[in-house]
């Protein structure tokens, strides 16, 4: 038998076994990494939109990579069939900011640590980064905060503008982000996601912007109700 049809023989034949009991214990284990990660981004993460709808899709990541995984090693041929499959789709995702890819990289990780069944090292590596994303966080001494998506607008001829509302935001807020930009001749409207530490931030920020036009209309919604 010539190299190229033991070759053949053996794309059809090998085919390990894969262990339902295993599958089990590695999709529990990552139902609790990913709900102890979804936790860790809402809380620690520093984007300003969309946390929590954002990490809801950290378990359906993990336990499709680990799925993936624990299917292809069982086959040489499954594993060429996969980088052929992939070769043919174009993935395009909303990744705005680095974070956001790190804890995407994070969440593969471990559906492809625990989907090669190496469960230890897997584990103890999350807990490692999930400790250190954790320090981080209490280190930096973060009072609560809140995410706030703030809209103003008014006119006249008292009309603020664009560079008079920023300048005000970022005087009484920890941080800011133009989300939405609307100007005419006789009004003009924005609108921001902010962070505030407390209600006096709010406060302040109104006081501030009525001694431009008392008429200007002021609305904070809770970003979660996005």
């Amino acid at each position: 038998m010539d190299k190229w049809n033991l070759f053949q023989r053996f794309l059809i034949t090998e085919n390990a076994q894969i262990s339902i009991i295993d599958f089990l214990i590695n999709a529990a284990i990552i139902l609790v990494l990913s709900f102890i990660l979804e936790f860790t981004y809402t809380r620690c993460a520093k984007s300003l939109s969309g946390r929590k709808v954002f990490a809801a899709n950290f378990f359906l990541l993990a336990f499709t990579t680990m799925l993936i995984i624990t299917i292809v090693k069982s086959s040489l041929a499954l594993s060429l069939g996969l980088v052929g499959a992939l070769s043919i789709v174009r993935f395009r995702s909303a990744i705005k900011e680095p974070e956001e890819l790190a804890y995407l990289f994070f969440t593969i990780s471990i559906g492809l640590g625990l989907g090669a069944n190496q469960r230890v090292i897997t584990v103890l590596g999350a807990f490692i980064l999930l400790a250190v994303i954790w320090a981080k966080y209490f280190s930096s001494k973060k009072t609560r905060q809140q995410n706030l998506y703030l809209t103003v607008s008014g006119g006249g001829d008292n009309k603020p503008t664009l560079k008079n509302i920023d300048s005000i935001i970022q005087q009484n807020f920890k941080a800011s982000k133009l989300v939405r930009y609307d100007e005419t001749s006789e009004s003009i409207e924005t609108a921001f996601w902010i962070e505030i530490k407390n209600t006096k931030n709010l406060e302040d920020f109104k006081a501030q912007i009525n001694e431009i036009n008392p008429e200007i209309r002021i609305s904070f919604v809770d970003n979660n109700s996005f």
